[in-house]
């Protein structure tokens, strides 16, 4: 995600939300699903051991030896998992369950960015481990409605070196510009998890993602119980994975928390994240595809 796009948000965050109003309103949101049964649910317990895993390898910047041990587990444990290559020598990690088109994709990055000492239990820990949870929770074909889901993990998210970058379109989101490039056209939807970890979880919406599959999302949410972590108020956009799928029309959704005070510090640790908020965006996303999408 680029600096200069977060700085702005920085500043304009701390100000007052811009609501959506109507757009995003609660008034089409009906009411709270009963609650499923424990083999059909997020298990947070599990997605959070799987963040411990990925923090306990240390720094994972792209290209990493750390990073490919992570992707080879990655490929091993998700659906018909496999690797594609990203140029510059890295791999985006793709599972698949199948099913009609176009397909619904769900995705993080699972790097880190290059700076010593630093391993990102928010930033690129927690979305891929919620990725990975939801890969096993959609499996059955009744979770998602007969629709085709892939679970997509990102290399190179972050840009080269522990500088951020002034060209972050062009330096940083590797993996997601090769995969848009490659498979856009056979996309419907995707869902990007960055922060979604932190321990006061709020995932207001992200003015780059779509407005429609936005308020599906919080629909999702109310019915899932977790409406508290999905506030209707906005965000302006930020660069990220999402931006080269948008960009080729593609509908989007950025789940990220932001600001977040250990952005890119080595304070991004497990003393910042929770697996009460990765259940939060996790029954959400899943409950999303569950309720289905267009």
């Amino acid at each position: 995600m680029a600096l200069s796009a977060r700085t702005r948000l920085v500043a304009l965050a701390l100000a007052a939300p811009l609501l959506l109003g109507g757009a995003c309103g609660d008034q089409a949101e009906g009411v709270p699903a009963a609650q499923r049964e424990a083999g059909d649910r997020f298990d947070s317990g599990r997605a959070f051991a799987d963040l411990r895993r990925q923090v306990a390898l240390g720094p994972r910047p792209a290209g990493s030896e750390a990073s490919r041990r992570l992707a080879d587990r990655l490929q091993r444990e998700v659906p018909r998992g496999r690797f594609e290559e990203v140029p510059g020598g890295l791999r985006n990690v793709v599972g698949v369950l199948p099913g009609r088109g176009p397909a619904i994709v769900i995705a993080a990055h699972y790097d880190t960015k290059d700076i010593p000492g630093f391993v990102g239990a928010n930033d690129g820990a927690s979305g891929t481990a919620a990725v990975l949870e939801l890969s096993r929770v959609l499996r059955p074909s009744g979770a998602r409605r007969g629709r085709e889901v892939r679970f997509v993990f990102f290399d190179g998210e972050e840009s080269p070196g522990p500088e951020e970058s002034s060209d972050f379109l062009n330096e940083g989101v590797r993996g997601s510009r090769a995969y848009a490039k490659a498979h856009a056209a056979e996309i419907g939807a995707l869902v990007l998890l960055d922060f979604v970890g932190d321990k006061s979880l709020s995932l207001p919406h992200e003015e780059g993602s779509d407005p429609a599959l936005w308020r599906q999302l919080r629909a999702a949410a109310r019915r899932a119980g977790v409406i508290e972590a999905f506030p209707g108020s906005s965000r302006p956009e930020i660069l990220d994975d999402h931006t080269p799928f948008s960009q080729a029309g593609v509908p989007v959704i950025d789940l990220l928390d932001f600001p977040y005070h250990c952005f890119h510090r080595t304070c991004d640790n497990l003393s910042q994240v929770s697996a009460r908020s990765l259940d939060k965006a996790g029954e959400a996303v899943a409950e999303l595809v569950r309720g289905g999408i267009p």
